[in-house]
């Protein structure tokens, strides 16, 4: 009988949330997203330790604090580069989140990723930069992807930054579904009766009815997964991000998947684009996005803080 799986492949391009190369290989996932988080977990993996110190064999000529940042750079488009020999499609690699209010700053990283994929022979058809979805990231975003450079815009959480996103024409979006329930739990929330309730599940169907309903191209990708009712629950969304745990359970259970999110083919005119002051405004209006955008940034930022302490140590060893 056919899994799960393979019933939601046929509604949604199944992407997986992990930096692990034997979950990759063992899913077959159109692509895989990484982030500082899962980067640090991949850097224990005893496979990963040859990676570990090509990247800060690369970086002798420069200054310590230098070389820690250049290796962790370093090893991200190592274990990128790994994963693409795996899967078709492409591989997330995210800028540090430490800058994700510089949009220059933004460019500048991103960029360098991107010679650094090329210098492994890797081209800008097979990546995409990993973006936190700030006002400033978004502009970012919005001139790479005029270079040529496709983004995927993260830490997701409030319908103003959808739009600015789609507006900006960024290539694709990660929503997040199960930190959103984890806030509105946290502030007395009781846990939803069916996943269809659930307010993640909510947001990334809100978002997805209105770009198709404006003919926004940007591909929306559901992420942030806590069960399998919530995947399931988005069955039909462009692709869906989901970590190798929750592709084990889809795995091995039988039984028919529903499309959840239809097309019904109607098409408007899109509204003029928000100005930055009525973006800032409408996320601000927006309690549990803000509180969840600035709590993930920080929480990204300190295990990228964690990984370079740990390049830092293998230096002075």
């Amino acid at each position: 009988m056919t899994s799960q799986l393979e019933r939601l492949r046929a509604l949604s391009a199944v992407v997986a949330d992990t930096g692990d190369i034997e979950a990759i290989a063992r899913f077959r996932p159109l692509d895989a997203t990484t982030n500082p988080s899962l980067l640090l977990k991949a850097a224990a993996l005893p496979a990963y330790a040859p990676l570990i110190d090509a990247a800060l064999e690369r970086t002798r000529w420069a200054s310590t604090q230098d070389r820690v940042a250049d290796a962790s750079d370093r090893l991200a488009v190592a274990i990128g580069a790994q994963i693409l020999k795996l899967i078709p499609g492409r591989v997330s690699t995210e800028v540090d989140a430490r800058l994700s209010f510089d949009t220059e700053a933004t460019l500048a990283k991103a960029r360098r990723l991107v010679q650094l994929y090329a210098e492994a022979g890797i081209g800008r058809d097979r990546l995409l930069i990993k973006i936190a979805a700030t006002w400033e990231g978004i502009r970012a975003a919005q001139q790479l992807e005029r270079e040529g450079i496709h983004c995927n815009l993260t830490l997701l959480f409030s319908f103003a930054q959808a739009v600015a996103c789609a507006e900006a024409e960024v290539f694709l979006i990660s929503p997040f579904v199960g930190r959103i329930l984890d806030w509105h739990l946290a502030n007395g929330m009781s846990p939803p009766a069916t996943p269809q309730d659930d307010p993640g599940v909510q947001s990334v169907t809100q978002i997805w009815r209105y770009y198709k309903a404006f003919g926004y191209k940007t591909v929306v990708m559901g992420a942030s997964f806590r069960n399998v009712g919530q995947v399931l629950a988005l069955a039909g969304c462009d692709r869906l991000t989901i970590s190798p745990d929750l592709l084990g359970a889809l795995e091995s259970s039988q039984g028919e998947v529903a499309p959840a999110l239809i097309d019904d083919g109607e098409r408007y005119e899109a509204p003029r684009p928000m100005s930055e002051a009525e973006f800032r405004w409408l996320h601000n209006q927006d309690a549990m996005a803000t509180d969840k955008l600035a709590d993930g940034i920080r929480r990204f930022a300190a295990d990228q803080h964690t990984l370079e302490d740990l390049l830092r140590e293998r230096l002075d060893g």
